[in-house]
């Protein structure tokens, strides 16, 4: 067994393997750019080897500065995560050649696999079903019209060296497979120093699932059940869940035995993963295969009980797999949530900054009940850049069955608490909620078919927002005591706090009457006549400044997130979050008064959306543009963003060029 491996990866994914090598007691060696120098797998590695500046292309993405970091401290074999050099050929042939080892698959394997073109001729040479397309070179966007219009819309384009997303676009007509060929192209050189891409037919209402496959060197390979990947965001997945709740056991069997057939085709001797599109009907067809362990691959841990780390290196130490197909078991259910540094409010732009709080829930394992994990590469006080994948975490829990594990999914994301940066929780609690998800009736389209204006603000209501106005009663009723305890005042005798509250949930009022005793806070809701109805027992041991309140709502768990605000406190649970104030009868009197704020019309200009560089403007001063057509292409986190004109008009100023780095909300320009 090695003695010390490199990670050549950074965030999550480096903290990930650097817990199964402490576990193994392996020593472990960090890379880091400019950009990464504080961050947190850094820290949590026995040695730190910097490799250049912030951008992938001059750090992270340069093979000989991984090398040069081997030989520099030692290090026997190389991890790659995933991303960056996990599926480039020329990777593990230099280690190779250096004398390192490599833990993933063999260069041949990566070579035939790993090029998502060449794995399509591959497949279909082992008379695998796949989806039709075109796999040959696409000259231009003139080119790729033409095979298009041959194929049928819609269609995908997508980056044959491709991954998370990235370098991929959907194309409904010919001018959308024009412009979505170029910008896959330019994403794809920017990821992975591969422009080339490919087009394929995009199969409508299809599920994405995935077989977990491990082989090894002695011509063993395994699969490791399924993960339903289909809740997926621009083509990047968002949440995914193993086992798949469309697939049964027959099912299952087939496409495991079709992904092994696959990998031994190709003397597969790792971890890795067969990707395939499901039609609702159970039918299946091969879509790609990932050389490299995947961002989702904690759920197939959790439902299996293997650790596809030390496994991915015990295979590259020589070891043979230790378990069989016939020892490979599905127990309970898993669900993962990837957090990322994005606001849902804005259509999911990226978000920088620093982490003022970040307080994810406590991990824990309650043998035969709920598991809660936190795979994260970030700590508080830490910073997300401009430069990466703007992923913070990955929660996943783990129940005994599918509701189970979205019930404890839902309150672990309740209590994430993330303050500095704008981030994706709320969608992803939102979503938690959701009776489509909830029922299992899921395609790759749900996303866009359930938010088809996006995830927008909205006040709750019904029993979301009964309890939202209980807890503020609570938290009021925790203030009102703390209040009364001023230094250097006498306490005076024990007050049971009471009285009627108007709780004012953004502009929507509730009347409640409220009694408080130690950590027991009694709420009745009044109706219309002034009259109070049923008594609900709130119960917590919540003090201020904690930012998650954790309690009980009549025996029934509750998590929220309170953040103190300059009038009242804003509230988040369940997707929502709200201004919420709690005002006694006579402040209420006054409070219903008081006008309300109109916001600043700034419909003639273009903002800049999140942070990021400007790639091009496509327009001048003085041009006429009609609603719908590109203004700017502003670029983020690897991701191209197209600002469109949302209304026809005439340009007046245009107040930033192309190179140039904006902060959210600058002026991008202006119309008359």
């Amino acid at each position: 067994m090695f003695k010390k491996i490199l990670i050549a990866n950074r965030g999550e994914i480096a903290c990930r393997v650097i817990k199964t090598a402490r576990k193994m007691g392996i020593k472990t060696v960090a890379v880091y750019s400019e950009a990464d120098r504080d961050a947190l797998h850094v820290e949590m590695a026995d040695e730190a080897v910097f490799i250049g500046p912030p951008a992938a292309a001059e750090s992270y993405l340069l093979i000989e500065k991984i090398v040069e970091a081997c030989k520099k401290t030692g290090a026997e074999a190389v991890h790659p995560g995933y991303g960056f050099l996990s599926e480039r050929e020329a990777f593990p042939r230099a280690l190779e050649a250096a004398g390192i080892v490599f833990i993933g698959p063999n260069p041949g394997a990566i070579a035939a696999m790993g090029d998502k073109i060449e794995s399509k001729k591959a497949a279909a040479a082992a008379k695998v079903s796949t989806v039709p397309g075109h796999l040959g070179v696409i000259e231009d966007d003139k080119h790729a019209v033409k095979i298009a219009d041959e194929i049928g819309y819609p269609v995908m384009i997508k980056a044959s060296a491709g991954g998370g997303g990235k370098g991929m676009r959907i194309a409904h007509s010919t001018a959308e497979v024009a412009e979505g060929f170029n910008l896959a192209k330019a994403e794809a050189k920017a990821s992975f120093g591969d422009d080339r891409v490919f087009i394929e037919k995009f199969i409508v209402d299809p599920r994405h699932i995935e077989i977990q496959v491990l082989g090894d060197k002695h011509g063993n390979v395994i699969y490791l059940g399924e993960r339903e990947c289909s809740i997926q965001r621009r083509n990047q997945k968002v949440i995914e869940e193993a086992p798949s709740p469309l697939l049964d056991e027959a099912t299952r069997r087939k496409m495991g035995e079709q992904a092994v057939a696959l990998a031994k085709a190709v003397n597969y001797d790792s971890a890795g993963t067969v990707e395939f599109v499901a039609g609702q009907d159970k039918s299946f067809y091969f879509l790609e295969m990932n050389t490299r362990l995947q961002v989702e691959h904690p759920v197939t841990e959790l439902v299996t009980g293997v650790d596809l780390v030390e496994q991915m290196i015990r295979v590259a130490a020589g070891e043979k797999l230790a378990i069989a197909q016939k020892d490979v078991t599905l127990t309970g259910w898993a669900v993962e949530s990837r957090v990322y540094a994005e606001d849902p409010f804005r259509n999911f732009l990226p978000s920088i900054g620093r982490l003022v709080k970040y307080r994810p829930p406590a991990e824990s394992h309650v043998e035969g009940g709920v598991t809660v994990r936190n795979d994260t590469g970030v700590q508080e006080g830490g910073e997300i850049s401009i430069y990466y994948d703007p992923m913070i975490a990955k929660l996943v829990t783990h129940a005994p069955s599918r509701a189970a594990a979205i019930d404890a999914q839902a309150n672990a994301l309740d209590a994430f608490y993330v303050d500095g940066i704008r981030h994706n929780i709320p969608f992803l609690s939102a979503l938690m909620v959701h009776p489509r998800w909830r029922s299992g009736n899921i395609s790759t389209g749900f996303i866009a078919e359930e938010f088809p204006n996006g995830f927008a603000a909205k006040a709750p209501e019904g029993e979301v927002a009964r309890r939202i106005a209980a807890v503020a009663a609570a938290v009021d009723a925790v203030y009102g005591e703390r209040k009364r305890q001023i230094s250097g005042q006498m306490i005076g005798r024990p007050v049971v706090r009471a009285g009627r509250r108007a709780v004012w949930l953004e502009r929507e009022e509730v009347l409640l009457d409220v009694a408080r005793d130690g950590d027991v806070v009694t709420v009745a809701f009044v109706d219309a006549d002034g009259k109070a109805g049923t008594a609900h027992r709130v119960v917590s041991s919540w003090k201020p400044g904690v930012p998650v309140w954790d309690g009980t709502i009549d025996g029934h768990h509750v998590a929220m997130q309170v953040r103190p605000q300059a009038s009242g406190i804003r509230i988040a649970h369940q997707g929502f979050e709200v201004a919420v104030n709690v005002y006694t009868e006579a402040e209420a009197t006054a409070a219903r008064l008081m006008p309300i704020g109109v916001k600043a019309d700034t419909g003639k200009k273009l903002l800049c959306p999140m942070p990021g560089l400007v790639v091009s403007i496509a327009v001048t001063e003085g041009q006429d543009v009609k609603a719908g057509e590109t203004l700017a292409v502003v670029e983020a986190m690897k991701m191209q963003n197209v600002l469109r004109a949302e209304r026809d008009g005439t340009v007046k100023k245009i107040h930033a060029a192309a190179g140039a780095t904006l902060a959210v909300d600058a002026l991008i320009l202006e119309f008359a």
